[in-house]
């Protein structure tokens, strides 16, 4: 539920912990503590957080848009999924997606691509159709990704099939899906 700023003063009221030092509370707890369940649950609550643009500013302000980016390349599956998908909700927003440009984000979120969870690479595909525009098509849309993305349309699960076709319909011109196609038959 989006929210604004005079909806989260009435329901915080004049004694209650606000936003951003709730916000804040997760950050500090996720860099403390050394239960990977914890992480894993304080991951998710932020990536929840991600769906209400009033909270674009407190994620700037606390770094956590690194720690979604920073959990792509872990280990554990769960955490790379909840990294994903709270850069998943929050790449619309301008600032935020040049943010990840910046921050090596594409070829991050594209190495998810080739994880094992569906649920990380739904949103990694998502996530890569919302990060272009004209400074990132180059990036994005290569010759490799092209084919990466015929192999997808392929997939027996039919929501990456769905996206994968998407992606090669509305992102790729006509001629560059021929030639990863070309290319992918000759391997």
């Amino acid at each position: 539920m989006f929210s604004s700023q005079e909806y989260l003063d009435k329901k915080t009221g004049p004694y209650g912990i606000g936003r951003l030092s709730y916000l804040q509370s997760l950050v500090t707890e996720y860099e403390e503590t050394s239960s990977d369940d914890a992480k894993r649950q304080i991951l998710a609550n932020l990536a929840n957080f991600g769906y209400d643009p009033l909270n674009y500013d407190y994620f700037r302000q606390l770094n956590v848009l690194d720690m979604f980016l920073d959990a792509l390349e872990e280990e554990d599956e769960k955490l790379v999924e909840f990294g994903m998908g709270g850069l998943c909700n929050v790449c619309l927003d301008k600032q935020n997606k040049e943010y990840i440009v910046k921050n090596d984000g594409i070829d991050l979120v594209q190495k998810c691509l080739s994880r094992s969870n569906v649920e990380t690479k739904v949103s990694a595909l998502t996530t890569l159709m919302f990060l272009i525009c004209p400074e990132s098509k180059k990036d994005i849309l290569t010759s490799d990704f092209a084919k990466e993305m015929l192999e997808l349309a392929e997939s027996s699960n039919l929501r990456l099939s769905n996206l994968a076709n998407i992606f090669l319909k509305d992102y790729f011109d006509e001629n560059h899906v021929e030639e990863a196609r070309k290319s992918l038959q000759t391997l």
